[in-house]
């Protein structure tokens, strides 16, 4: 099986914010595709990433280090520019130089989509994994009205339908520089296309040797049973993090239940875990912390409960907020993947350090204690982002 590759990790000290590379700023619902990847975060003195030999997990069908890399980048506002949801800049050349290096120190699963840009990830993933491309499992998404020549996102808003999933493989894997896609992913559920026609589509690409495998991003349950039952999924892939922990309730029993692997988009809550905010932080757009409720400046004195929890267990095991933070899920379930983003390759580096941080039963009792008696303050998304997430497909007539 292919292997997976890290990603990227902490910042500076609150006093000296980072910005993190995660969810694309989009304050409006044409953005929202921005939103789904992962996240970016900040840490304090970075750590030596572990050797990757022999470290990996059982996500779906694939075997892989435990900590992948998310490619969600857009162009800045100056030419050669690139930009993540944060506010965090570099260039194209080091852009490709993180990927590679992610590789070449263990990573094997690398997370993108066709609306990270649009367009700009796919294709900048797809040149930094020339000759590596055997190396790592390849994850990305369709799922938004997006006009495949000019990259114009469509009033329609969400496309599923069968033609367009269709066309947009085809434009992927030339952006890709590949002749397949490792997991292709219903970036939001379309409540126009039932679940039967897409994965039934993915069926056929599938047997066309175009896909190996697909999952459902913010999936409803019912979606998932229907889509699983249609053609077996490999993966979900939903917000999780101490900051975030809705799909304890009901998504992980479900993906314990089918079989399916759970990967985790901004697993370091937009950089609030990895000590890239404080009391005193205030953002403004594009930042997408600037339109997150659980970012405003009235709950986020309260929330950084959570923050001085992390620092703290973090000291006592050794590691950064980041690491710490990241070993946290991936002590949830062994079938449980984080891919944080950056465009810092040191950070990126620090992360891949949470795969050697473990917990016994006994801390891992108190620290689950510890996060779940802070109550955190603030919707985790917008209202028109929000609503996208656990939708169900519509019957199959």
């Amino acid at each position: 099986m292919s292997p997976i590759k890290p990603s990227h990790s902490n910042d500076a000290q609150p006093q000296q914010p980072q910005r993190r590379q995660l969810l694309a700023a989009a304050a409006t619902l044409g953005v929202a595709p921005w939103l789904l990847s992962a996240c970016a975060s900040a840490a304090t003195s970075p750590a030596v990433a572990p050797k990757a030999a022999g470290m990996r997990r059982k996500i779906g069908p694939f075997e892989v280090f435990p900590v992948g890399l998310g490619c969600q980048w857009r162009p800045g506002a100056a030419p050669g520019v690139i930009v993540d949801s944060y506010s965090s800049s570099f260039d194209r050349a080091a852009a490709i130089r993180l990927i590679r290096q992610a590789v070449d120190q263990g990573v094997t699963f690398i997370d993108t989509a066709e609306a990270y840009g649009p367009f700009l990830s796919e294709d900048i993933v797809g040149e930094a994994l020339q000759g590596i491309r055997n190396k790592v499992v390849l994850e990305t998404k369709f799922g938004f009205d997006i006009d495949q020549v000019t990259g114009q996102r469509l009033p329609g808003g969400r496309n599923s339908r069968p033609e367009h999933i269709r066309r947009v493989v085809d434009a992927q894997l030339k952006r890709l520089r590949t002749d397949h896609i490792d997991v292709l992913l219903q970036h939001r559920v379309d409540p126009n296309v039932p679940i039967e026609d897409v994965a039934g589509t993915i069926k056929d690409l599938v047997r066309a040797g175009k896909v190996r495998h697909y999952g459902l991003s913010e999936p409803g349950l019912q979606t998932v049973r229907r889509a699983h039952a249609e053609h077996p999924m490999a993966v979900i892939q939903n917000e999780y993090s101490m900051l975030w922990r809705g799909p304890e309730s009901g998504v992980l029993p479900l993906c314990e239940e089918l079989g399916i692997g759970f990967v985790c988009w901004s697993p370091l809550g937009m950089g609030f875990l990895a000590g890239g905010v404080n009391a005193a932080s205030r953002f403004v757009a594009p930042d997408f912390r600037a339109i997150s409720p659980r970012f405003a400046p009235d709950v986020l004195p309260a929330n950084m409960a959570l923050a001085d929890l992390v620092r703290t267990w973090a000291q006592r095991k050794n590691a950064t907020p980041a690491q710490l933070s990241l070993a946290w899920l991936l002590a949830q379930k062994p079938w449980i993947l984080p891919i944080p983003g950056t465009t810092n390759a040191a950070h990126m580096t620090e992360n891949l350090g949470a795969a050697s941080i473990s917990f016994t039963a006994d801390e891992l009792r108190q620290l689950n204690a510890a996060v779940a008696a802070i109550r955190i303050q603030g919707d985790r998304l917008p209202p028109a982002v929000a609503v996208m997430s656990g939708a169900e497909a519509p019957p199959k007539r």
